[in-house]
């Protein structure tokens, strides 16, 4: 049976990863940071992950199904729906690549709230200075990137594999610094994120498939719903946003709190017990 508290870190995670997932301030990064604070470690973590993000990809599918059927059926047809999926999969490609080439290294050196503590106050400031910065649009709307802006956005995605430096962050600001308005640096790190984040968990899955036990199921629920609950609601929150605010609040968070980790860090006030692992 499970037990009160168990259900709790459920619930915790759950609300942590559907609210963080798609804002720029680090999902991975602040999974690590909250589950060291409840304890909610080992195998059991690992898996429960891996469903929590699932259900978080979803809640956008179902936010962009309209979009995502008219791709789908207009694939035969229309050339602007052919476009976007090249454009898409050409993103995908080098989180692909580096992800199988350098994941297992990333997870066991950089996985730990100091590495993504120090992530989120350098990504913080790079955000500011894009933010402050002259912001030429060439591209409007998704429908109208080239291949070279896709190209360029997979690439920066990849920095993401540091925890704490968010993969919609990256690609956001990488949208934005190569021309790319607000509303299509962000729909089109929504989209990104799908095959992304379904190639990852495919992935994590088989890999660590001997992890799934059938009694951790009512928490895999518990983190499953309530990750899809919360992270519809962001989704919906950071279109509305988006729309006539900067980024800067986001930068700012992502300063103060990894800052404030670091300080609990340095004065003892936190026993960090992955720190060092």
């Amino acid at each position: 049976m499970m037990d009160f508290w168990t259900a709790l870190q459920a619930i915790i995670l759950g609300v942590v990863e559907g609210l963080t997932e798609f804002l720029p301030i680090s999902s991975t990064g602040h999974q690590i940071i909250v589950a060291d604070l409840i304890d909610f470690g080992g195998e059991r973590a690992m898996a429960f992950n891996i469903i929590i993000q699932l259900a978080a990809i979803l809640a956008v599918v179902w936010e962009f199904r309209r979009k995502i059927l008219d791709i789908v059926f207009g694939l035969p047809s229309q050339p602007k729906a052919r476009r976007f999926t090249a454009n898409l999969l050409l993103a995908f490609l080098p989180a692909v690549v580096l992800g199988v080439l350098f994941a297992d290294l990333i997870h066991h050196y950089l996985f730990n709230p100091i590495t993504v503590a120090t992530a989120l106050v350098i990504g913080g400031v790079i955000m500011l200075w894009a933010e402050r910065r002259e912001h030429r649009v060439d591209v409007d709307h998704v429908d109208d990137m080239r291949w070279t802006h896709a190209l360029k956005i997979g690439f920066v995605q990849c920095l993401a594999m540091i925890p704490g430096t968010s993969r919609s962050g990256s690609t956001i600001i990488g949208g934005l610094l190569f021309g790319l308005s607000r509303k299509a640096a962000t729909e089109f790190s929504f989209f990104l994120a799908m095959p992304t984040m379904v190639g990852a968990a495919v992935y994590s899955g088989y890999k660590y498939r001997d992890l799934f036990q059938p009694g951790d199921l009512p928490v895999f629920a518990i983190g499953f719903v309530t990750s899809f609950i919360f992270a519809m609601i962001a989704v919906r929150a950071l279109l509305k946003f988006i729309a006539n605010h900067s980024y800067a609040a986001f930068a700012w968070y992502r300063i103060v709190f990894g800052l404030f980790i670091l300080a609990t860090w340095q004065f003892g006030w936190v026993d960090w017990s992955t720190a060092n692992s």
